[in-house]
C-alpha cells in the first residue's frame, strides 16, 4: 500500500511557475512508476506527465511538452512537477499516481496503469 499526499499547488498569473510535490508513503518508492494527471471541471481526468522507476524515462502530454518537467528523488519518496509558463488551459485540479509495473514510455500515459492515487492539488493560472 501506497499512500500520495501532493503539495504545492495555488493560484498564479500566466507565464508564471509552479512546483508541485508529491510525497509517499512506504519503502518501495523506488520500485514504482509515478504519473501526474489533471482534470478540470467538466472534464476527464487527462495524463500529464510520467517517470519511470529510476527516473531514466519519462513521457509528457503534447499540451505541456517544453513547459513542465518531472523528476523524482527516491531517496526522499518524493514526486515534482516544474510547471513553467502556466497558461489558463492548465487550470486543474492535479493528481500524482503510482503504478505497480514499468510500461513503456507511451503506455506510461494509461490510467490504467497507476493502482494508487493521492488527493489531489488545485492550480489555478489566471490570465
Amino acid at each position: 500500500q501506497v499512500q500520495l499526499v501532493e503539495s504545492g499547488g495555488g493560484l498564479v498569473q500566466a507565464g508564471g511557475s509552479l512546483r508541485l510535490s508529491c510525497a509517499a508513503s512506504g519503502r518501495t518508492f523506488s520500485s514504482y512508476t509515478m504519473g501526474w494527471f489533471r482534470q478540470a471541471p467538466g472534464n476527464e481526468r487527462e495524463f500529464v506527465a510520467a517517470i519511470n522507476w529510476s527516473g531514466g524515462s519519462t513521457h509528457y502530454a503534447d499540451s505541456v511538452k517544453g513547459r513542465f518537467t518531472i523528476s523524482r528523488g527516491n531517496a526522499e519518496n518524493t514526486l515534482y512537477l516544474r510547471m513553467n509558463n502556466l497558461k489558463p488551459g492548465d487550470t486543474a485540479v492535479y493528481y500524482c499516481a503510482a503504478g505497480k509495473t514499468n510500461p513503456t514510455a507511451q503506455a506510461m500515459g494509461a490510467p490504467y496503469q497507476y493502482h494508487y492515487w493521492g488527493q489531489g492539488t488545485q492550480v489555478t493560472v489566471s490570465s
